[in-house]
Order: structure tokens, then sequence, then C-alpha cells
């Protein structure tokens, strides 16, 4: 999911006014019939209350929803079949994620009906009931889902149009179909929408079939590949169909769509054609795109926040259509999700800067692989502010923190252990856990082994700390010995507790050339001497940018 940089404008009533494009109101929405603005801040979880402990003795093998939408009243008329396992032994109760609004019809394992508990956004299914470990749950429902958390799932319209979709993240999948809402717990997917004749329907994977009734259309979407229930997505309109395809290393073809409202086309086709370009800078540096099978797609929706990465379909606010590229970074972040978060998904919502943060540097990536190491430095320091908190288990599970400053802890880490060994990193970290799910210690662990350092300190300074940004005081002095010029440099970390360890890399100018030396920081005080053959004219601190601190020369004492 998106939120961050120049487009959290949509999260207040005021906002960047040095960017004409940008200067807009609310009332930019007024064709919009159905539009939630909702503060980031109030998005958390409890998963204490919302998941039991019993659900994470269930592993779910396979979702087979059928949903019929109808549009004009608003409601769904839904079947979901949930194909999982759970041993007798250790339960007796199975427990599934629902919506107390939505009304069950019926309720039936392996084909026998039976009796069941829906309370507190639950469904309790007596064990005893069953006699296998490897259960097919059906369930029938129908209603209209709660709008919930940043949406949930949404009948909207635009200029009189209907649109419907959904953004689950982070536990609102049970708001329209029965789950185990827990990301770790992955399966595969049969999603059939039925809507009528003049819409197209879109969802994750891989498009089976498509059948027409009387009056109504029904798609039907496949996953070869598991997905998480908060990446589970639908979208349903009017849409105008764009197309194009990605080629990777061994000439497999990957179908890209881009579904947009009627009249966005020609502006679409701008901003979306980089896409083949992301896939191949993703895929080069992380390990290839991991849903070659599927497609790629981006669908429209009426979220005007940013974006949100459902797998292998990114939902995108209709306004971010331009025809002027002014979102790339947005399109790359969604993108790059499909390796952080979609096919290494988070363990537990703790551990969510693995999605988020991961994403954003891989925004910083791109722009150093298309403009240079200097447009690197220039998009850190764009995100580069005093953070407060802990980018750990937030309790903000959308804010700066987990975006932001989880980037700059990558960042920081690949100045720690070089770039051949991070880069290796991040590719042995998504192929050991593609198709799974991880944590931060599971993270922490590939690091250590790849790069054979001890990050404890590393990660405990920078990840597990809620002091995240360093202030620094340098000065030097330069006296000439006979021929040489000794330069006595001064470090001094300041307004902390006790000493962040880190290197340090100091550029020392001189007439013709630059002289980069680099040092260990580990005490509050740090004097260093350097001897060279003429006088340095200028000394500059971290001149590239790899440390997330505030420099600054010491004030003179006179």
């Amino acid at each position: 999911m998106n939120l961050n940089k120049h487009y959290k404008f949509f999260l207040v009533a005021s906002f960047i006014m040095s960017i004409s494009f940008f200067s807009v109101s609310r009332n930019r929405f007024k064709n919009f019939d159905d539009i939630s603005f909702i503060t980031v801040s109030e998005i958390g979880r409890n998963d204490s209350e919302y998941i039991s402990k019993n659900q994470y003795s269930i592993d779910v093998l396979h979702y087979d929803i059928y949903l019929k939408l109808d549009v004009n009243s608003k409601i769904i008329d839904g079947l979901t079949i949930i194909k999982l396992y759970s041993p007798i032994k250790d339960i007796d109760t199975i427990v599934l994620n629902f919506y107390d609004n939505m009304k069950i019809s019926s309720l039936s394992i392996n084909n026998r009906s039976v009796d069941f508990n829906q309370s507190n956004n639950k469904i309790f299914i007596p064990h005893k009931l069953i006699n296998s470990d490897t259960v097919s749950v059906l369930i029938k429902y129908h209603g209209t889902p709660k709008r919930v958390g940043l949406s949930g799932f949404v009948f909207g319209s635009i200029n009189g149009n209907s649109l419907v979709y959904n953004i689950n993240e982070p536990e609102h999948a049970s708001s329209w179909f029965p789950c185990n809402d827990i990301p770790s717990d992955k399966a595969l997917l049969d999603m059939r929408i039925e809507n009528s004749k003049k819409f197209i329907s879109v969802s994750n994977g891989k498009l089976i079939s498509e059948n027409e009734t009387d009056s109504t259309r029904i798609f039907h979407y496949k996953t070869f590949y598991p997905i998480s229930t908060y990446l589970i997505s639908v979208y349903s309109s009017e849409y105008s169909v764009l197309k194009d395809y990605y080629i990777n290393s061994q000439k497999d073809t990957l179908p890209l769509f881009y579904y947009v409202l009627p009249g966005q086309e020609e502006k679409a086709k701008i901003d979306f054609e980089e896409h083949p370009s992301m896939l191949r800078f993703l895929s080069d540096t992380f390990g290839e795109y991991p849903f070659m099978k599927e497609k790629y797609a981006v669908a429209v929706f009426l979220w005007q926040m940013g974006a949100m990465e459902n797998q292998t379909v990114t939902g995108l606010g209709s306004n971010f259509i331009t025809g002027k590229k002014f979102f790339n970074d947005m399109l790359l972040h969604e993108l790059a999700h499909h390796w952080w978060g979609n096919s290494v998904a988070p363990k537990e919502w703790k551990d969510i800067w693995l999605n988020e943060g991961f994403a954003t540097y891989s925004e910083a990536l791109y722009n150093e692989w298309k403009f240079g190491e200097t447009v690197l430095t220039n998009e850190m320091n764009k995100i580069k502010q005093d953070f407060s908190g802990i980018v750990y288990d937030p309790k903000n599970l959308f804010g700066n923190l987990v975006y932001n400053k989880g980037a700059w802890i990558l960042h920081m880490l690949r100045r720690e252990v070089g770039d051949s060994t991070f880069f290796l990193m991040l590719n042995k970290y998504h192929k050991l856990y593609q198709y799974s799910s991880a944590s931060t210690s599971d993270f922490i662990h590939i690091a250590e082994e790849t790069s054979k350092l001890d990050l404890s300190l590393f990660f405990n300074q920078w990840l597990f700390n809620d002091f995240g940004f360093l202030n620094i005081i340098y000065d030097y002095k330069v006296k000439q010995v006979n021929d040489k010029f000794v330069v006595e440099l001064f470090i001094d970390q300041v307004e902390l507790d006790k000493p962040y360890n880190f290197p340090l890399d100091v550029q020392f100018e001189f007439n013709n050339h630059n002289i980069e030396k680099t040092m260990r920081i580990d005490k509050m005080n740090n004097k260093f001497e350097f001897e060279f053959a003429e006088k340095p004219i200028a000394i500059k601190p971290d001149s590239k940018g790899w440390l997330l601190a505030n420099i600054s020369k010491k004030k003179s004492d006179k």
C-alpha cells in the first residue's frame, strides 16, 4: 500500500501549494458518489480480539469464492468453500473470521449441514462434528458489507456509473467473505464474480473463463500461487482495458492489463508505459517476478489516498491517472510489493515494515538505476526526518515510521554490509520465503548469514529503538608539520543516553581531487587524525547521505 510522500495530500484538507497540480480541494471529487476520507492513523489492529488462539491451528489450503453482485441494492450473494487442514487432536472448535452483519443461510462440512455459532465477527464450528483433519466448509451468505478500515468492500459509483472494489488490509477481508484472516495463512484461490453484462470484473490470478447468462457475465479467476487473505480483491465496473506485456530473461511473456475509466485511456497509456521497464529492474534486482503464470494488472478504484497492492492486480485511485507520470513512484511501490508483501508475506502485522519499508526503498533503488547515485541521495533525503517510535510492531501500521524509517534501515544496512552482500541478501531472503511468510527475525537471520556479521547491534539501534534520528556535531583542526598537513577530526554524538555504532564516510576536498576516509563511530566523543600532502579546503561527513542523522559543524566559540 502506498500512502507516503507527495500523495499524502489526500489525507488532509490543505496540502502542498507549491506544486500547482496538487492545488485541489475536495471539490475535485464532486463527481464521486462514494469516497472514503479516513485518517490513516485510525487504522490499526487488535490481533488478540480479532484472531483467536484456535485459528493458528488452521491451515487453509484453498478458497473457492462465488460472488453475485447486486449493485443497485448493494448486496452480495456469496458462496465460499474453504478447504482446510485442522488437526482434530489440537482443537475442539474451528474458528473463522466473518462479520456478523453478513447473514449465513447455510453452512456444511464435507456436504453435511452442521450447527454453528456466529458472534463477535467470527464463526464457531464445533470440531466434534467432524471426523477428519482435512475438511471442506461450505458457507452461503448474503448482505451489504460494512465499510471498515480504509474501505472494506465498497459499492461505489462515479458519474453515475457503478464501481465495486475492496481494500482488505489489514484485517477486513472477513467483512465480505469468511476466512482465516491471518497474513501467514496463505491459500490458493478460485474467484467467480457475477455482475451485469455491461461490467468487466477483475480479481487475482489468471482469467480462466468468461461466461454469460441472459443478463449477467461471470468471470472466473484462478491463482497458481498462494495468496494472503488481505490481498484478495474484487473490481467490477464499465472498464476500458489496455494491454501490454513483459518478456523476462527466459523469453517468457507476462500479460499486463490496465483497467481504467472511459476517457482515461490516452493518459493511462502514458502513465503505465514504464511497467515493463520496472518489471525488468525489479526482476534483475530481487529475482524474477513471482507470478509469471498469471499476470500483472492495475485497476482504477475510488479510494483517493493512494494505491493497494492486491496480488497481481493493484488498485489505483482514479485521480492518479494524469498522463504526466506524476505518480511513477507509487506505481513502482505497488509493483515492488509483489516481491515484498505478496510473494513474501509478513508472518504478523508486527512485521509490516518488511512490506512497506522494502517497497519504499525499492522506489529509491529504481530511481538510482534510472538516474544515478546522486538521485539515490536525493530520494533518501526527501524521506529523512526526525522519526520517533519503534519500527517493529508499530502503533500505526501505515505511518511514516514504517515506510520511511523502514526504507532508511535498509539504506543503512546496505552501507553496513556493502552493495554486493546487500543485494545477495535480498535475493536469498526472497528465494527462501517465496510464496510463504517471514518474520523480522527471519530477515535478520538471513542478513547475518549472508554478511557473516553480527548485526544485532545494528538492528537493536535502528529497528527496535525509538530514538532513530541522530544529531552529530563535527569539528576539525588543521596543522602543518614539516611538509605534511595533519587533520584532527572530532565527531560528537549529542542528545543520546548512550552512543550509536555506525560507519561514517568523510570526504576531504582538495583543489583538484577528493579523498574519502571511513571510520567507525562508537563513542559519544570521537577523535581521528589524518595526514595529507596538502591542506584540505573542505571536510564533509556523510557526503553521500548514508546515515539517518542531522550533521552540523560546531559553531565557533567566539
